[in-house]
């Protein structure tokens, strides 16, 4: 891994920031904690590039609230303007 900043995905929609917040916590220091809203998916970042694989080893594909999570290293932001596309 790259960053310490990790994309969450396949949450169910009752996860809280809080909830992540403690489910990360047990592989190290939690920094950030951002759900996006009726997506079902979120992102944490860790203190450290370690804590955050840490995470992530022992987090992808176990199974939280009743979904099998998927953690994986979160990609840079992409901008608007990279979205050269029309629909018609």
């Amino acid at each position: 891994m790259q960053g310490s900043k990790m994309y969450v995905g396949n949450l169910d929609y009752s996860v809280t920031d809080k909830d992540l917040k403690e489910l990360f916590s047990k592989h190290g220091e939690v920094k950030e904690v951002n759900i996006i809203e009726g997506k079902g998916f979120g992102f944490v970042e860790m203190s450290t590039q370690a804590e955050a694989e840490k995470a992530k080893e022992g987090l992808d594909g176990t199974e939280f609230k009743g979904r099998t999570l998927k953690v994986d290293e979160a990609r840079p932001r992409r901008s608007r303007q990279d979205r050269n596309y029309r629909r018609y």
